[in-house]
């Protein structure tokens, strides 16, 4: 009687285990449905894509200052979408001056025209390990994508940048020929400096100590700089966005709050400007709806 009591309980033990087990294991995803949106975002630890009803975005007519990387980067994605050669896009340079903005902006105005052909993807930073395993699930889909990694950088000792160094120009396959990769980042080398002075200074060569990390930006055929605006960019960036969403603001005093509201951020940016417009509004009483 003893032994059935014992077996009964190592039996409820083990089943126990077996059910916590089942919840720590990550779930078998289906074939992805790339019809139920327009824009996805890549969860690399369980294989799924989790579809984007409403995407954060502007308008790219309220993307200025920023007009030559507008033009090359939606001409390249035009160029893409038509199933043309074009290139992996990295949008470096100085912080809220619209890189990501943009990005989302140009695949909304090429999708417009594609009735739905033409997707976003994005993966996160701590993701890029998984890219293969993403594309892969891509290359099977009848869509284009454009897959999109904002703030994309490597830190020391980080050896993700090598998965993504072989998907996009270095590995036997390279990417699949529906997907574009764009980035955005803040380095143009996607490395910080002292990392490569680090490996410059320990090197037994120098130049080819650091010359594989750096060639990994080198695998975007299209670079394109961002630069902090200028004050005249600022306020025609603020009177862009006054007008589109129909703020009553007399115009002298809109430009005075705005150069105030920069001066206390110490920054002028394509953010800060967008920041102020929805002060501004909240004054107001506005909702940021389109006029």
């Amino acid at each position: 009687m003893k032994k059935d009591s014992q077996d009964t309980d190592t039996a409820a033990l083990l089943a126990r285990v077996a059910d916590a087990l089942e919840r720590l294991a990550p779930v078998r995803q289906g074939r992805p449905d790339f019809t139920a949106a327009e824009a996805f975002v890549w969860h690399g630890a369980t294989g799924a894509f989790e579809p984007v009803g409403v995407i954060n975005r502007v308008p790219l007519a309220l993307l200025t200052g920023i007009d030559l990387a507008a033009e090359q980067l939606l001409a390249n994605t035009e160029r893409f979408a038509r199933g043309l050669p074009s290139n992996n896009a990295l949008l470096w340079g100085a912080r809220g001056m619209g890189k990501s903005s943009l990005v989302k902006a140009v695949h909304a105005e090429v999708a417009a025209e594609r009735r739905g052909a033409l997707k976003l993807v994005e993966i996160h930073r701590e993701d890029i390990s998984t890219l293969p395993s993403c594309l892969a699930a891509l290359k099977a889909a009848p869509f284009r994508f454009i897959v999109f990694c904002d703030d994309l950088s490597f830190d020391k000792d980080d050896t993700s940048y090598k998965s993504l160094k072989a998907v996009l120009e270095g590995g036997i396959e390279g990417r699949p020929q529906n997907v574009v990769f764009y980035a955005t980042s803040n380095r143009r080398h996607l490395m910080p400096r002292d990392m490569v002075e680090n490996e410059r200074s320990t090197a037994i060569n120098p130049s080819e100590a650091v010359e594989e990390k750096v060639s990994l930006s080198d695998r975007f055929g299209l670079w394109l700089g961002f630069h902090n605006c200028t004050q005249d960019q600022y306020l025609g960036m603020v009177r862009d966005y006054a007008r589109y969403y129909g703020l009553d603001a007399e115009p002298l005093e809109l430009e005075r709050d705005a150069l105030e509201w920069s001066a206390a951020r110490g920054a002028r940016s394509g953010r800060v400007a967008w920041q102020f417009i929805q002060d501004c509004a909240g004054r107001l009483g506005v909702t940021l709806d389109r006029a």
